[in-house]
């Protein structure tokens, strides 16, 4: 991506923390490409989320890391933080997964090494209601994060794989910060101080983030940018006030770009008891794509942001987290 900055034309490395591919192995993977086409370099891609088990998950995760792997002149697998940087200078998308909540993981923390060798470089610990490893955004009461999730984050630090606190409850997040001997981020999250959603994070969470040397990914979602609101004004106001509150090196990009519409609403239907009822009250959630990105960036420029603040929220605030977390 080419933004136009102090007249001269500076290529920008962009970063996008969380998008959702249908959880099927017969998805079109390749519908990924559509970041590239729009100038980012980077894409996390979740493979498993709370209904999954292992078996689950590992039957979507091989299927996707084939795709990848099979692709080399498009794609290229992540293993380090340098990959990211090589795709970005051969024109190709570096791709790493992710995972919503610990339940992939069959409760053992000897999985979590497994999952990192094959390519899953962040994980959240709970997606929205309670698991094994802590409490979820919408529960009540909020439990914290508990002794099997404290093992977790301690393997996750050992392996190198980025601690989430996405979707966990306030308690169960300040717990991870405060756990957590690496940054820790949030990865796909907006501000509640803006929009008053549980799924939202208050701004002393995200201080809390910050201050482990992490980063807040502003999501993309209608639902949690307003009343299902998901224009590029909407998506500014929640990453105005982040960066107000830490400042831009602990802002970025966590999109959450759901790729089919039909799959989500099919989600939400299998899955009643992990989402809230005010889901339902629109027909069709919002989604900021990924060819707005363009249009971010050109946001940014707009808002006077100076140019290592644009270069840091497109993406090397996360690739800095990556260069200091991933072994």
């Amino acid at each position: 991506m080419s933004v136009e900055l102090d007249t001269q034309q500076t290529e920008m490395l962009v970063w996008e923390q969380h998008c959702c591919l249908p959880l099927d192995p017969d998805t079109d993977v390749d519908e990924l490409w559509r970041y590239a086409e729009a100038g980012a370099s980077f894409v996390s891609v979740n493979v498993g989320y709370a209904p999954h088990d292992i078996a689950d998950t590992i039957r979507v995760l091989s299927a996707f890391r084939r795709h990848v792997l099979t692709n080399p002149d498009r794609y290229l697998m992540v293993n380090s933080a340098e990959d990211v940087l090589t795709a970005q200078a051969t024109g190709r998308l570096a791709v790493a997964f992710d995972l919503e909540d610990t339940r992939p993981l069959g409760g053992r923390v000897d999985t979590v090494q497994t999952y990192y060798d094959l390519g899953v470089r962040t994980m959240l610990l709970t997606y929205n209601q309670r698991n094994a490893a802590g409490s979820g955004c919408y529960d009540d009461p909020d439990g914290g994060l508990t002794e099997f999730g404290r093992e977790v984050v301690a393997e996750m630090n050992r392996v190198g794989m980025v601690v989430d606190a996405t979707h966990c409850s306030y308690r169960t997040s300040m717990d991870i910060f405060a756990a957590s001997t690496a940054p820790v981020v949030l990865s796909h999250s907006a501000t509640r101080a803006v929009h008053d959603d549980q799924r939202n994070v208050w701004d002393d969470q995200i201080k809390a983030c910050a201050e482990t040397g992490g980063v807040i990914g502003i999501n993309g979602v209608g639902v949690f940018l307003g009343a299902n609101d998901a224009s590029t004004e909407a998506l500014m106001r929640h990453l105005d006030h982040a960066v107000d509150l830490v400042g831009w090196e602990h802002v970025g990009l966590g999109l959450d770009f759901c790729f089919d519409a039909d799959d989500l609403n099919e989600e939400l239907a299998r899955n009643p008891d992990l989402f809230p009822a005010s889901y339902a009250r629109w027909d069709r959630i919002e989604f900021i794509e990924p060819e707005r990105l363009p249009a971010i960036a050109a946001a940014l420029v707009d808002r006077e942001y100076p140019p290592e603040a644009i270069r840091g929220i497109l993406g090397e605030n996360f690739l800095r987290v990556a260069q200091n977390v991933w072994h």
